[in-house]
Order: C-alpha cells, then structure tokens, then sequence
C-alpha cells in the first residue's frame, strides 16, 4: 500500500498501533483480521506443543544470535560488508540482501550515523540565525493538510478542481508542487523537512523517521531560527502529541505552546476533529496576541482509511476521499478569509503532507507530490501581488522558501481575498 518494504524504523510504531489502533488495524478487511486472528492462535498452539523450557539452549541461542550481531556489525564497519548498502536505497537492497539483513544492515547504519554532519552552518542569504528572520510579518500560519492533493492529479482531469487551491495558486506569491518522498503515510519526513529545513540527502539513513534522532536537529527548527523575543510559536494538532515523541521534540525545537486535541470538542461526524475547527482555533489563536506569532498546524480529518472496514470498492473510497480533501480545501478558503480580517501582516502556507493511499485508484508508482501555496497579506486584508512564480520544492527548501518569503518586501495590494 505504502510502496516501500518494511524498515528498522517501523519497528518504532508498534506501540503507537496498539495505543492508536485506527490508523493501522482499520485498512485491513474484515476478512484479513480474521485470517490474522486464526494465524496467531495457531501459532499459540504449535509454540505451546513445541517450546520445551531449556536454559542452557536459550543460552546457547541467546550468544549465537549475539555473536551473529557483533559480527555484522564489525563486518559493516571495517570487513567486506563496508560496501553493502553504504548509501540508503532501500528498494535495492530489500531485494538484493533480503527482508532481515536489509533491517539489520540499515539499523546498524543508522546508529552509526554521526549528528555531528546536522549541525552545519544555519546562516541564510540576508538572515542570520536567530536574528528576526520573518521581520516583514506580524503572523506566519503554515498547515500541513492531511492526505491533501490534487483530485485532478490523482484520478484524472475529468474531476472537479479544488476551487480554493485553484483560486489560491492564481493569487499567491509562489505556489507550486512539494516533492514528497512518502506515499500514503510518513507524515512525520514531509512535516520534519518543513520545520528543521534538513533535506534527505542530508540526513542519511536517518531520513526514514527523521523524528527518531530531531532532537540533535533542534537549533536548525524554524521556531529557533526567528527571534524569540519577538516571535510565540505554537504547534496545533487535534491528536495525541505523544505521536512521533512531538511532546518532548517540538518544544525543544522552539515551539512555546503545543495545542493538542485537549483543546478541541469531541467530533460530532466523523472519525477526527474536522478542518474546520483547526481553522476556527487558527484564528482564534491569531487574534488573541498582538505579538508576532508562528503557527504550525497538522490536521487530520482527512486519514485514511476512506472505507469503514478497508473492504470497499476504489468507487466509494474516491466518493468519500473526494469528500474529505474538499473539506481541507475549504479550510484554505476559510483561512483565507480569517486572516484577511485579523489585520496583520501576514504569511498563510498551505501544502498536503502525503498523497493518499487508495487500492485501485491511488497507488504508490509513479508522481508523489502535492500541491503548496504561499499567500502573502498586508494590514488591510488584501494578498499582496508578488512574482505568482511557480516553483517545485522539496519540504526542506520550503522551510527556506517561508524564511524568505516572510521577509521578502512586497509591493501595495490590489488582489482580493
């Protein structure tokens, strides 16, 4: 579904699909959990008729197991085995090592990795860090929509457009397609490039879960990088923020306030807390301070799956995906509108995280990106005319794009919003 084999860094989630089963145990069909449930008590019962208690054979297993360990690893780091996936390509090493020695070989990889090569130099053409980066604007409100794409990029022209990206695309001052790696889920690589600005190449073999090892990264976080006596940055995401360790990363990457899913009201429909209440706390939160302020907001209404038991046809998942992205898309239109009121000089980014994952219709071969815009608003509530230039960036050079769009000198207003 997703495209891409297993990894060490899956592993890190199993608790997460226990503490959040809807995320994963809800794609599989009725038929499949059955099947799942019927596998492990037939294991219970082979494991119960086989295993005899002996310590001195899983003393032996335990050493041979460690040995076996100790070995790879030396012979990653100084034997013939040097040369072994020495750089990340995950599709051909699972294929060419198989299942297990690809997990093995990336883990020991990836605790080699040294943070040391994060922390390069932070300074930016015309900026320096810390040092007031978006001082042109009073407000910067940046979503990362989930599942967020382009209907027609997805299914086919002969579907209906997004009416608030079309209209948003026309008026931005830079819009374009973000270069995502993830199909289907891995939120957390497009929403780490976008706020520590580290681009994949970069990072490694880290770069399968870049929040695995964030914390090494957290001066490079946009939050750092403005003034912080003049800039409150908060983080909104109706969820769980023990989710990908953000409760301890995020505000050490200089987030001041994380508004998690305590402050919304329970869903009345649907499975999540929908687009438009994040949009109404968004503004809410814009108003209440005449301070600058950074605002990073995640939403989630739209995570799959987009049938009740996975069991649906591509037909009715489209159906109610297509449901679901015109309820992100009315959330930019509603942004648009809140901020246009709160009479701040203000930035409003707008991108989708990952495409989504569809059997039949939406599939992990061939284009992954999403759509972004970038609008720029003066004190009077009109989005400033820039260059409307078209570029296609990956989420770390957005992180860059923001910086400098923030402070970027615009001429008067004419557009409306």
């Amino acid at each position: 579904m997703l495209g891409e084999p297993l990894l060490f860094t899956d592993l890190a989630l199993i608790g997460a699909m226990f503490r959040h089963p809807q995320f994963y145990f809800s794609v599989l069909t009725q038929p499949q959990k059955a099947a799942g449930l019927v596998a492990l008590a037939v294991l219970a019962i082979v494991l119960a008729i086989l295993v005899r208690p002996n310590l001195e054979m899983a003393a032996n297993g335990s050493m041979l197991a460690g040995a076996g360990l100790v070995l790879t690893d030396l012979g990653v780091r100084l034997g013939t085995m040097r040369k072994i996936a020495w750089e990340p390509d995950i599709a051909r090493d699972a294929t060419a090592l198989g299942l297990v020695p690809s997990i093995l070989i990336y883990w020991l990889r990836w605790r080699k990795s040294s943070p040391a090569s994060l922390h390069a130099d932070l300074r930016v053409e015309g900026h320096d860090q810390g040092a007031g980066a978006a001082d042109e604007v009073d407000l910067i409100v940046i979503i990362q929509c989930e599942s967020y794409a382009d209907p027609k990029d997805l299914f086919g022209s002969h579907h209906e457009p997004l009416p608030w990206l079309e209209a948003s695309r026309k008026d931005a001052a830079q819009w374009g397609n973000l270069l995502v790696s993830g199909f289907g889920a891995y939120t957390m690589r497009t929403e780490y490039g976008v706020i520590f600005g580290r681009g994949e190449e970069e990072l490694g073999f880290r770069l399968f879960d870049p929040y695995l090892t964030a914390l090494d990264d957290v001066s490079s976080a946009l939050p750092n990088r403005l003034a912080r006596d003049r800039w409150r940055s908060l983080f909104v995401h109706p969820h769980d923020m023990r989710f990908y360790n953000r409760d301890r990363i995020l505000p050490a990457a200089g987030f001041d306030e994380l508004v998690s899913e305590d402050e919304f009201e329970a869903p009345r429909e649907g499975r999540y807390v929908s687009d438009a209440a994040v949009a109404d706390k968004i503004i809410e939160l814009g108003r209440q301070s005449d301070s600058a302020r950074l605002i990073y907001s995640v939403t989630i209404e739209n995570h799959g799956p987009w049938a009740p038991h996975g069991d649906a046809g591509a037909d009715h998942m489209i159906e109610n995906y297509d449901r679901l992205v015109r309820a992100g898309d009315d959330m930019l239109g509603h942004l648009r509108k809140g901020i246009a009121v709160l009479e701040k000089r203000a930035l409003l980014v707008f991108f989708g995280d990952h495409r989504p994952s569809i059997p039949g219709a939406s599939t992990p071969g061939g284009d992954r990106h999403t759509p972004y815009v970038m609008l720029r608003f003066d004190r009077d509530g009109g989005i400033l005319p820039m260059d409307n230039s078209r570029e296609d960036l990956s989420p770390a050079q957005l992180h860059q794009a923001i910086l400098e769009m923030s402070s970027k000198k615009a001429r008067s207003s004419t557009a409306e919003t």
